[in-house]
């Protein structure tokens, strides 16, 4: 009998049902390689010459967590640093969708609704991570939740991140206020605001001793001492 046999049909499903969820995992991936072009806006409402992208930040989030985690590690204890790098890796990328939110210490800025900005990066991490593997999400959602020790660890070092770039933007004096929106950081000089801005929301001894040297240099810095 001429013909496909049934087991025959039953392959070619299960190649193009493989084909579709390779393409969607594709798609997806493109979809978040976004935040390479995403800046972060609390650099470009400075004024910040060629601004880091999201990506950028990400990456210098893991770096911390590789290059210091051990010190950050030692208020938490049985924290597992490679689950700690796999949550700094993802825990942007909702906002290659949403686009970056600054968080603003300043009392004249916008204040951001928390609980929108949750809403709106989960929905976005519903696209960005459905068709690929469950710990995408998982590890997004865990950061969110700041309850693990590794989501507080990588929480410390997006912070300090933030503090570590403004070192880097004041040492090549690669900011204009002039350039950026000029009723940003009305109540801050330079780029304090963002020192203005972590230093609350550290949550380790280790975390802040790390700000705290993080900030002589910045002062180094903009001070030209």
């Amino acid at each position: 009998m001429d013909g496909e046999s049934d087991d025959d049909a039953g392959d070619d499903d299960r190649d193009a049902d493989a084909d579709d969820g390779r393409d969607a995992a594709l798609d997806a991936v493109l979809a978040a390689y976004d935040l390479k072009d995403e800046r972060r806006t609390g650099w470009q409402l400075r004024g910040v010459d060629d601004p880091e992208s999201v990506a950028a930040h990400s990456w210098g989030v893991a770096y911390l967590v590789v290059t210091l985690g051990d010190r950050l590690a030692a208020d938490l204890p049985g924290v597992d640093l490679d689950r700690a790098l796999r949550l700094a890796v993802v825990h942007d990328v909702a906002e290659a969708e949403t686009g970056d939110v600054a968080t603003r210490a300043d009392s004249t800025a916008d204040a951001v609704d928390r609980e929108a900005k949750v809403a709106a990066e989960r929905e976005a991490m519903a696209d960005l991570a459905g068709p690929l593997p469950e710990r995408v999400r998982d590890a997004w959602e865990a950061y969110e939740a700041r309850e693990s020790p590794e989501a507080i660890l990588v929480k410390e070092c997006d912070l300090l991140d933030t503090c570590l770039q403004a070192v880097v933007y004041e040492r090549g004096d690669r900011y204009d206020p002039e350039r950026g929106e000029p009723d940003a950081f009305r109540e801050y000089d330079d780029l304090d605001e963002f020192f203005a801005t972590s230093e609350p929301r550290l949550r380790t001894e280790a975390g802040r001793e790390l700000f705290a040297a993080v900030r002589d240099r910045y002062r180094v810095e903009r001070d030209g001492a």
